[in-house]
C-alpha cells in the first residue's frame, strides 16, 4: 500500500491550482490559505462513484481566499489513510478529509485521526441529545454504532450536519488544522457552506463570501453555458465563476469580494443580461431544485401529478417524494418492474394489451389508466426498456396533459444490462431530470 500511496502523490495529485486558474482568482492583496484534500473510500479506487467532492470543495473555498495545493483518494483502511494523512499534513497548514464517519465498521476515519493527532475523542452531551431525539429515544437506548458517531475531538470542535447523523470533526493543534466531513453530498455541501467556511474564516482569517448570485441551468451542458457567457455577457475582472454539475444540471454562481448595494445590483444586472440569452433553461435562482421547482408550479396551478414506473425502478417518484411538499401534488405513484405487472397493477384489461402492441402505445396505456385512477390531471409513465435492431437501448416515457392530450418520447440511454436499474443512479438520475424539465416547461 505504501507504493501504492507513493503511485497517487506522485502522478495522481491533483494541483488544484492549475486546474481552475482560468475559473476562479483569489482576490488580489490576499495570501491564500494553502489546504490539502484526501477522500477516502476504496469505491472511489475501483470506479464505483468519482470523485465530485474535490470538484465542489475546490470551488467554493477558492474565492474565498484558500488554496488547494493537491488531492487524492485512499482507500478506507487505517495504515492507508495515516500514509495520506502523513504527507497531507506536511504540505499544507489545513487538511481536510471526506468520509468514513458513518456508523459502519469500515467507517474508520474518526479514530484514525484521533491516533494520528493524538487527540482523544469523547461523547459530546449536545450531540448525543440530538441523535436520541432523531431516533426517538433516550440516549441509552442508541445502538453502539450510531452513539459512537456522537464522539468529537477533546481539543477542536465539530460542524453540525443539518441532512444527516454524523456530525463534523475539527482537530486543532497551534500549527495545523484536519477537518473531517460526512461523504453523502448532500450532507457534505450544505456543512461546508454553513459550518466549515465561518469556521475558517475564524481560524485562518479568510474571507467569509462576498455578493453572489446563483443560477441553475437544466438541459444545457457546462461548455455550452459557458460559450454562451462568453459570447454575449461579458464578465467584469473582478467577478468570479464557479460551476458544479450533475447529470443534466449545472449550477453556476457569480460572486464579488464584497456585499455592498452596489455589488448587489451589478449581480442583479448581470444576471439580467444572462436570463436574456438563457433564461428559458434557467429552473432557480437560488437554492430550490428541479424537484422543488415542479412542485411549486403545480401547487400555483392548482393541479396534481400521477406517476406510473416500469424501466425506472421508481427514481422519478423518489426524487419528488424527497422534496418539500411532495404530498400535496403527488396524487400517486405506481412502480413495478416491469411493464406487464405495472399494467396489471394498474387494472389494465387483456383485450387493451394485445401481444403486438407497440413500446409506445403501451406506454400511452399505462399513463392514461394511471391519470384516470388518481383523477389528476398531470400524468407520466415510463415503460420497460427494450432494445432496438442496432442493440441500442430505449425506453419509452409518455405525458398526459390537462387538455387530455397524450405525448410520447422516446429515450436513448446507456449502460449495461437490460434497465435502468442495472445502469446505475446517474442513468435514473439524468431521466428523472429530462423528464421533470419536459414537465417544467409545460407547466410554465
Amino acid at each position: 500500500m505504501k507504493q501504492h500511496i507513493k503511485t497517487t502523490v506522485a502522478a495522481l495529485l491533483v494541483v488544484v491550482l492549475s486546474t481552475f486558474s482560468g475559473r476562479c482568482s483569489v482576490w488580489a492583496g490576499t495570501q491564500p490559505t494553502r489546504y490539502m484534500i484526501v477522500v477516502t473510500g476504496g469505491e472511489l479506487l475501483s470506479g464505483v462513484y468519482p470523485d465530485g467532492h474535490t470538484y465542489f470543495i475546490t470551488q467554493t473555498l477558492r474565492p474565498l481566499g484558500l488554496q488547494c495545493i493537491g488531492s487524492m483518494s485512499v482507500d478506507d483502511k487505517r495504515e492507508d489513510l495515516k500514509e495520506a494523512l502523513r504527507y497531507a499534513a506536511g504540505k499544507a497548514p489545513l487538511v481536510i478529509v471526506t468520509g468514513g464517519l458513518g456508523p459502519t465498521p469500515n467507517d474508520v476515519t474518526r479514530e484514525v485521526l484521533s491516533d494520528f493527532t493524538s487527540i482523544p475523542l469523547r461523547e459530546h452531551p449536545d450531540v448525543l441529545q440530538k441523535m436520541a431525539r432523531r431516533f426517538g429515544g433516550s440516549p441509552n437506548r442508541l445502538r453502539a454504532n450510531l452513539r459512537r458517531q456522537t464522539q468529537v475531538p477533546t481539543i477542536g470542535t465539530y460542524l453540525k450536519n443539518a441532512n444527516g447523523t454524523a456530525v463534523g470533526l475539527v482537530f486543532e493543534s497551534a500549527e495545523s488544522v484536519i477537518v473531517a466531513l460526512p461523504g453523502p453530498p448532500r450532507e457534505l455541501q450544505t456543512m461546508v457552506r454553513d459550518e466549515m467556511v465561518p469556521y475558517l474564516s475564524r481560524r485562518f482569517g479568510t474571507r467569509l463570501p462576498g455578493a453572489s448570485v446563483k443560477l441553475r441551468f437544466v438541459g444545457l451542458g457546462q461548455s455550452q453555458i459557458d460559450q454562451t457567457l462568453k459570447e454575449h455577457v461579458p464578465l467584469a475582472p473582478d467577478i468570479v465563476i464557479s460551476s458544479q454539475f450533475e447529470g443534466a444540471r449545472v449550477d453556476f454562481t457569480f460572486s464579488l469580494p464584497d456585499d455592498t448595494p452596489r455589488d448587489r445590483t451589478r449581480l442583479e444586472e448581470l444576471k439580467g443580461k444572462i436570463m436574456k440569452h438563457l433564461g428559458e433553461s434557467v429552473y432557480a435562482d437560488n437554492e430550490t431544485t428541479l424537484e422543488e421547482c415542479v412542485i411549486e408550479l403545480l401547487k400555483a396551478r392548482g393541479e396534481t401529478l400521477a406517476l406510473a414506473e416500469a424501466g425506472s425502478g421508481g427514481g422519478l417518484t423518489a426524487a419528488l417524494s424527497s422534496a418539500g411538499d411532495a404530498r400535496r401534488v403527488l396524487a400517486g405513484a405506481y412502480i413495478a418492474p416491469s411493464a406487464e405487472k405495472l399494467r396489471r397493477l394498474l387494472g389494465v384489461h387483456d383485450e387493451d394489451w394485445p401481444p403486438d402492441t407497440a413500446h409506445r402505445q403501451r406506454t400511452e396505456r399505462l399513463v392514461s389508466s394511471v391519470a384516470d385512477i388518481t383523477a389528476s390531471q398531470w400524468a407520466i409513465a415510463i415503460g420497460e426498456p427494450w432494445r432496438d435492431e442496432n442493440g441500442a437501448a430505449n425506453i419509452d416515457v409518455a405525458l398526459k396533459l390537462p387538455s387530455g392530450r397524450v405525448e410520447s418520447r422516446q429515450f436513448r440511454f446507456r449502460g449495461p444490462g437490460d434497465s435502468l436499474r442495472r445502469t446505475g443512479e446517474l442513468a435514473r438520475f439524468r431521466l428523472s431530470t429530462q423528464l421533470l424539465d419536459q414537465l417544467r416547461r409545460k407547466l410554465k
